[in-house]
């Protein structure tokens, strides 16, 4: 039987990223318009689902490499009714993502890392370009989609190789001129990405949430 009459070892037509691969990635922040100036959300980049949930509504376009240009749509937890799991594992994805654009060891708890790790507000994040590492999760028909969970440091064996040439060195401040600024102002890349065809376009309104974050 010829390659034309048997499909079954056909390559699959899956157009997810595999798990676990290593991207360059730069993050944007699409607007969400809902600010509580009160927890340090304002200009309005948080957004509030039906259920009271709060999030960014972020999309990563990965800039290198096999799968440039591919876009990934995931939520960074800010806040859940049913509890703080959400938002703790938000505020450690926006660390991981600072550790990585910034060059930061996830060890070094020096005061002029701890400045690096201090932003104005969520515009700070907004192009920000890191190493992220690609997870599989399910949208709302339990098809696989990719989801950002987490971000890769320079603790690890791969960060420079992925980063590349244009990985992030901050040195530290000369001992004379003191230690860092506690909001340091970070410009974001002026490069953009081209427009891509999203791979699973996000559904409307709070898809993709946990349950718990319900």
């Amino acid at each position: 039987m010829s390659l034309w009459n048997d499909f079954n070892d056909a390559q699959s037509n899956s157009n997810v990223i595999p798990k676990g691969t290593l991207a360059k990635v730069r993050l944007t922040i699409r607007p969400g318009g809902f600010d509580d100036p009160a927890q340090g959300w304002t200009g309005g980049y948080a957004k509030r689902g039906n259920t009271g949930a709060v999030y960014l509504d972020a999309e990563y376009t990965v800039l290198v490499g096999q799968y440039a240009k591919r876009k990934i749509w995931s939520m960074i937890g800010l806040y859940s009714p049913n509890g703080p799991n959400w938002a703790n594992m938000g505020r450690s994805l926006v660390r991981g993502i600072l550790n990585s654009a910034r060059g930061l060891s996830d060890k070094d708890k020096s005061p002029e890392a701890q400045a690096r790790r201090r932003i104005n507000g969520f515009a700070d994040l907004d192009g920000l370009e890191f190493v992220a590492r690609i997870d599989v999760g399910t949208d709302t028909n339990g098809d696989e989609k990719n989801e950002i969970r987490s971000a890769v440091t320079p603790d690890h064996r791969d960060y420079a190789q992925v980063m590349g040439a244009a990985a992030p060195s901050y040195a530290a401040p000369h001992p004379q001129q003191g230690h860092a600024p506690s909001t340091p102002n970070y410009s974001a890349p002026t490069h953009q990405a081209q427009p891509q065809q999203p791979q699973h376009a996000p559904a409307p309104g709070f898809t993709g949430r946990p349950s718990w974050a319900e």
